[in-house]
């Protein structure tokens, strides 16, 4: 054999390995029709065993930026609405609102034409006629506020005549008798001695009680029966020592009941030569007492008049 053949176990010949006839060895096929290797392989890259997935004719800095996009993936892509700022939103939205105040102010415009169109010597009569009518409302507006004050006025001055008309008639009453009345005042008791107690005795004590500022009384006998005291009242000697009072017979002891200030009223039963000491010299005693609270329940019954009238 000769020496380019090279000797197997079995002794037949191996033949050589084929050459490419345009290029060396271990260099791609530069022909456009050739296969790219990756694709003749029927393995994907992540498939393939360590070491054949690379290609030994890429430079690791060309497949860098392969691998940068490979590691970015869709979480890397940004949304182009997330391109708008909050400072551009608030312009659409003062853009907005600024067309539709255009639109409201048109809108007023275009329903206020008359006015447009109008001279200006309408104009000023439009206005003084607006002033004018201004003019005649403020004035009923203070009218109507007037006549408001003076019905309240009007109210209160009505409620306190009332109520003062109210307050004279009850002292009238109580003068005269026809309202009874309570208060501070004295009990005045006349014990016979003996002789007895006098009408005049009893009168002497009616005046010098109204003489003090006495408002009301009244005057009891021995059997409860009560008169009331008013100007017009008279008093008589009855049988036995009995009183007559207004036409009433009362049996004594008899005890007037007062109102008034009952300091008053008692320095002038005790003056010198008045009523106690007049019925001490009868033989007969005069009890005084103070009352903080006394009642006159004791009414009169006025009698019609035939005569008087009042002066209009």
């Amino acid at each position: 054999m000769s020496d380019e053949h090279t000797q197997t176990g079995t002794g037949w010949p191996q033949p050589a390995e084929p050459t490419r006839p345009d290029g060396p060895a271990g260099e791609p096929d530069p022909r456009p029709e050739a296969p790219d290797p990756d694709e003749l392989s029927p393995l994907s890259p992540q498939e393939r065993p360590s070491g054949e997935d690379e290609d030994p004719s890429t430079t690791p800095d060309e497949a860098a930026p392969a691998e940068g996009v490979a590691a970015a993936g869709p979480a890397a892509v940004v949304s182009p609405w997330r391109r708008f700022s909050s400072a551009a939103v608030m312009i659409m939205v003062l853009l907005g609102l600024l067309g539709f105040t255009l639109a409201v102010q048109l809108k007023m415009t275009s329903t206020d034409s008359s006015l447009a169109a109008a001279r200006q010597e309408d104009l000023v009569r439009i206005l003084y006629d607006l002033e004018a009518r201004e003019i005649r409302l403020r004035q009923d507006i203070a009218a109507l506020e007037e006549s408001q004050r003076q019905l309240r006025s009007g109210e209160q001055g009505r409620q306190a005549a009332l109520e003062e008309a109210t307050r004279r008639a009850d002292e009238l009453g109580i003068l005269a008798g026809t309202l009874p009345a309570r208060g501070p005042g004295l009990t005045v008791r006349f014990q016979a001695g003996a002789k007895p107690i006098s009408a005049v005795r009893v009168l002497d004590a009616v005046q010098e009680l109204r003489g003090a500022g006495a408002e009301a009384m009244q005057i009891s006998g021995g059997d409860q029966a009560t008169v009331r005291i008013v100007a017009s009242t008279y008093f008589l000697n009855g049988e036995n020592g009995a009183l007559i009072v207004d036409g009433r017979p009362l049996t004594g002891p008899f005890t007037i009941t007062v109102l008034g200030d009952p300091a008053t009223m008692r320095t002038a039963l005790n003056i010198p030569g008045g009523v106690v000491a007049s019925v001490a010299g009868d033989g007969g005693n005069v009890i005084v007492e103070e009352r903080e609270v006394a009642e006159v329940s004791a009414l009169h019954v006025p009698r019609p008049l035939e005569h008087a009238r009042p002066v209009s």
